[in-house]
């Protein structure tokens, strides 16, 4: 039987909206640690208050890097990157290049998603390689996803949440068949329901990236003491699919 705890543990509470103020951040970070989600994802700056609020939580701070457009030079990447394990961060959700990726350099977006995955790593972190699915074709999305897997990526991520759209079912099924078997995948952007939690978990999610976890957590408790909290059926989730718009 689902229980909330289970939903807590996919979500990744995201405060990445560029008018929070410190408030509202630590805030967010009582949040997590009253439902106890995956991790709490803030912008690079905030990471020192949100390491300071977790410490002994077993909750992860987790930042971004060449947010939200990519578009960096992969050394200014990798210093973000670098900066952010620093300043105690144990997550990076990092943009790839997506101009580079349409335009077939696969070797440039393989080599920066590599050089910010070694960092990491040597440190212990995650890193979750967000490719913006609503810029990249079904055949640039599932290369984008081989190359993750190639440079050892902990997670591949639909979407920085700034995008035309976010986290779409078809590209959840396109993801989950072009991963190798150790990757993970983080639905984000558009994440606003329980509901569509339980479908982003069904298409295979390990994370779901949001900033409706109140919400989120709320309805989960109200639907176990009703007995009603269980994951979707496939014929729920074909209807969903089925529903979706672009």
């Amino acid at each position: 039987m689902l229980n909330p705890a289970q939903i807590a543990a996919m979500l990744d509470h995201s405060m990445l909206q560029p008018y929070l103020t410190d408030y509202e951040i630590a805030r967010g970070c009582d949040i997590a640690l009253e439902y106890h989600t995956a991790s709490v994802c803030a912008r690079p700056a905030d990471m020192p208050t949100v390491v300071k609020r977790l410490d002994g939580s077993g909750i992860n701070a987790c930042t971004v890097i060449g947010f939200p457009h990519g578009s960096v030079q992969p050394d200014v990447k990798l210093y973000e990157a670098r900066r952010a394990l620093d300043d105690g961060a144990s997550e990076l959700d990092m943009v790839i290049n997506i101009g580079r990726m349409r335009a077939g350099d696969e070797a440039y977006v393989h080599d920066e998603i590599a050089a910010i995955c070694e960092a990491a790593h040597l440190q212990n972190a995650i890193v979750k390689v967000i490719l913006e699915n609503c810029y990249l074709t079904f055949d640039e999305i599932a290369r984008a996803c081989a190359i993750c897997s190639d440079c050892g990526a902990d997670f591949v991520k639909t979407s920085t949440g700034y995008g035309k759209y976010g986290a779409k079912l078809r590209d959840l099924m396109l993801m989950k068949r072009s991963i190798a078997p150790q990757v993970r995948i983080k639905a984000a952007g558009g994440i606003r329901t329980l509901d569509m939690a339980l479908l982003c978990r069904f298409a295979g999610c390990a994370r779901c990236g949001a900033s409706a976890t109140e919400d989120i957590m709320r309805k989960a408790l109200r639907r176990e003491a009703e007995g009603t909290l269980c994951d979707k059926t496939q014929a729920e989730f074909d209807a969903a699919l089925a529903a979706e718009t672009y």
